[in-house]
This record gives C-alpha cells, structure tokens and sequence, in this order.
C-alpha cells in the first residue's frame, strides 16, 4: 500500500492499493453475481471476469455501502433537530472517464452490486448522455464536432435534474440518448423515483464548468454527488480500446441502415482503422486532454486500469 500523489504543501491525498491489496477489503461480502448477470452487464470488446468483480467491485460497493449507512444516519439527525422527517434523499455516486475507458461497464456492476445491499435496494442508473443538446440545436451552434465537450451539454437542464433528484421529487424525468440515432430521442425519458442511491455516468460528468469561456454556473453538477470515482488508464491503451470498440461497432451496430454511422460498416478494416484513429486524436483525445483528465486527482476513487482492460490499482482520496 502507497500513498500517491502529493500537493503542493506535501500532503499525499491519495492511499494507493494493489489489485490483491484491495481484494482483501473484500471481508465477508458475498458474490451476489453469476456469469450471466456479468455478460448482460459488460459493454463491447469488455471482459470482466467474476474474479475481478469479487476482487474490485465487491470491496467498492461495501465501502459505499459503509458511506451511504453514514449518510442516511446523518439525515436521521438533522430530522431530529428540527423535529419532522425530511424527504427522501438519495446517494449519489459519479462516474466519469474517457470514450471506451469502460465507465458504463463499471456503473452497471455498481449498479448491480448495490441494489443486493439490504439496506438500499433500489439504485437508478442516469447517464449524462440524455442531457446533450438534440442534433439539431448541435447544427445551429455549429457543434456537432464537440459533441461530448461541455458546451454541447444542456448543463441547466443537468443541474435541475440533479436538484429535482436531491430534493426528493416524486418523480424527476431524464432524457434519453440514442447511440444508434446519435440524437436525443424526443418522446422518450428515464424517470427516476425517488431511489435510494442514483449514479450518474458520463464524460465531463466531474466538470464544474458549461464549457462557456469566462463562465462559470452559480451551481455545479458536482456539488450534488456524494462520492466519485474516476475510471483511468494509459492514453495509448484507450486509443487501442476504442479503435477496436469502432471495428466490432462496424460489424454489427453500423451495419444497421438505422444507424447514424452506417456510412462507415463498409470500409475495409485499414480504412476503419484510420478513420477511429482520426476520430479519437482530433475530438475524443482532445476532450479527454482539456476537460476529463484535469477533473481525475478531485475524485474520492480512481480505478487504474491495466492494458487488459482490468483494474491494476485503486487510489482511495483520504484528505
């Protein structure tokens, strides 16, 4: 165990813990997944084996369980210094990383993990995706080649959302995206209500900023959640991931005539080896750069990921 990285007054804000390390805070927690759960729960060209989720993902989800404990007892408290029951205040854990990094594997197995908790059994899964502006709105602005960039997102929208959700709104609405359309569908939503723990899951999702120079918003998405975590890996080995993630997407989902990037299902493979490798260094290498990566040494956890696409170690911010 090491303590990693260190400020600038010398304080080191992060204990750092190897893939066996961790596993050992594991304690009793039981394996509440099987291998088909973990199949519907990966993402494409990912592979995580149930001994990594018994080793990784099992002593996450009882840290977080611990933290959502604390949490609620905190509310039980203030309920009795002012002498009423407040309403229901979700936990809520973000996830943020790079394109093909495997952020929505991970908060799909959090996911999974957490609603076997007794304690709180109901955990809804939110992508920051469904708050992009439509296509249309993309075209006029003339941002269509920064989607994914703070400002192709309807970062009020966002904050309402969040906000609707904290102070325990019945039900609160969240738009939904289509990676087949590309584009926000229009007649459909994820409602969310009233859950025990939301997680939130996206690119910038860890910003504090709406990607409008010389503007920042009075209120952050961050400073709704309880608990983040950064998922990261090696530059090079994203890259890898995600021009393969291109390849399969190529032979299946671009096949679909539906699809927006139809157009690319029949390149050759050098040919859609150049065009994934454009895509990631002129738009997702760039975001990653500028506006995911200086969000990363703020978060509470840090997933390292090793070229194999497992978690090799686990930064755990202590101050």
């Amino acid at each position: 165990m090491v303590t990693s990285p260190v400020d600038s007054v010398g304080l080191s804000r992060y204990v750092t813990f190897s893939h066996e390390e961790w596993g050992g805070l594991r304690a009793a927690t039981p394996l509440t997944l099987s291998e088909a759960d973990l199949v519907a729960l990966q993402g494409i060209n990912e592979k995580v084996s149930l001994e990594e989720v018994a080793e990784i993902y099992l002593p996450l989800s009882r840290l977080l369980n611990l933290y959502v404990a604390a949490s609620q007892n905190l509310y039980k408290v203030t309920d009795t210094f002012l002498g009423k029951p407040a309403a229901k205040v979700p936990y809520v854990i973000a996830i943020a990383g790079s394109v093909a990094v495997g952020k929505s594997t991970t908060a799909r197995i959090l996911q999974a993990l957490l609603a076997r908790w007794p304690d709180h059994p109901k955990v809804d899964l939110v992508t920051t995706d469904g708050f992009l502006y439509p296509n249309r709105v993309l075209e006029a602005r003339n941002l269509m080649h920064r989607k994914g960039f703070p400002e192709s997102y309807d970062v009020r929208r966002l904050v309402q959302f969040m906000a609707d959700v904290k102070a325990g709104h019945q039900e609160t609405a969240a738009p939904i995206y289509s990676h087949r359309a590309y584009d926000i569908l229009p007649d459909e939503s994820l409602v969310v209500r009233q859950p025990d723990i939301v997680i939130v899951e996206g690119l910038t999702v860890l910003q504090t900023g709406d990607g409008q120079p010389g503007r920042l918003p009075r209120v952050f998405v961050s400073d709704f959640f309880d608990f983040s975590i950064y998922v990261d890996a090696d530059e090079t080995d994203i890259e890898a991931w995600y021009i393969q993630r291109f390849l399969t997407l190529r032979e299946t989902v671009f096949r679909d005539e539906a699809s927006y990037f139809h157009r690319y299902s029949s390149l050759s493979i050098e040919e859609a080896v150049e065009v994934a490798r454009q895509i990631w260094r002129e738009i997702n290498w760039v975001n990653l750069k500028e506006n995911i990566q200086p969000t990363r040494d703020r978060r509470h956890l840090i997933l390292d990921k090793g070229r194999d696409h497992s978690v090799q170690r686990v930064k755990l911010r202590k101050i």
